[in-house]
């Protein structure tokens, strides 16, 4: 009987060490299909893969399964929104392996996380990334074209750039205040709690990251904890509207402080632009 109970133990014990390592590795894609009236018609069906919070992790040797999947999906842009390294254990190796595939595949679209600031190691970051062809965008506006048509990408750094509220609004009043009221604008920012903030400018589609999907998700609660949200965070993953803004809040790929996910594994996600 002890030698029963003894297998069903160590039987559990793997079971249980599968499993977490399963929801910490098996990659979910999730696809949107954003409608506006303002996307231009030369991008219908254009494809953004939305990659975030990497926090140093390897997806295969030489992220092969990260950039095999995204490969499959055939993007036209790629974009990260931010915590590509961990300023607790920092290390950019996994990151810039990862960049110098994915800029082969689309141009990549990168704005900054809360760990790039507190590593105080940003800068020599940004040259690598820079040398791999990555757009880092610094409070920076960029137009892309497809066809006879553009659309704005406002990148703004993550909100731990910043002295004050009042300095945050600004740059978006600034990067928002000359664009034109009819084009799509498609804001990168880390943060998801700052809806408020986004819905006050011209901003059509927010992609932020920054709350790991919540930690732990469970039925009917969703996640149970986010930075700068504290307990049953209100923004965690998904899709969200403010007034005339839609936010798309990516579940991250890799972990922080809490070494593992539960019912939430790392994400990334695909949106599709159509015609309203």
């Amino acid at each position: 009987m002890q030698y029963i109970k003894l297998v069903a133990l160590i039987i559990l014990i793997i079971l249980i060490a599968i499993f977490l390592y399963y929801e910490n590795n098996a990659i979910q894609i999730t696809y949107y299909n954003i409608k506006n009236r303002d996307i231009p018609e030369d991008f219908i069906n254009y494809k953004i893969v939305q990659l975030s919070d990497l926090h140093n992790k390897s997806f295969g040797e030489n992220q092969e399964k990260l950039v095999k999947l995204v490969k499959k999906i055939n993007p036209n842009i790629i974009v990260i929104t931010g915590d590509i390294i961990d300023r607790r254990r920092y290390n950019e190796t996994p990151s810039l392996i990862l960049v110098s595939q994915l800029t082969q595949i689309a141009p990549v679209y990168y704005v900054t996380g809360n760990h790039e600031e507190w590593s105080g190691k940003f800068n020599d970051l940004e040259k690598k990334l820079a040398k791999y062809k990555v757009n880092v965008l610094k409070n920076q506006r960029v137009e892309v074209k497809q066809g006879n048509s553009k659309v704005n990408i406002i990148g703004v750094n993550d909100y731990a750039y910043f002295q004050s509220v009042i300095e945050y609004k600004q740059v978006l009043e600034d990067l928002t205040s000359k664009i034109n009221k009819s084009d799509f604008t498609l804001l990168l920012s880390h943060r998801p709690e700052k809806i408020k903030y986004y819905s006050e400018y011209h901003i059509d589609l927010a992609l932020t990251g920054h709350a790991h999907g919540g930690q732990i998700r469970l039925p009917f609660i969703g996640g149970l904890v986010a930075p700068d949200q504290g307990l049953i965070p209100k923004y965690t993953g998904g899709f969200y509207e403010k007034g005339n803004l839609q936010m798309i809040v990516n579940r991250g790929l890799g972990n922080s402080l809490f070494p593992q996910r539960l019912f939430n594994r790392p994400e990334v996600v695909v949106i599709t632009l159509k015609r309203e």
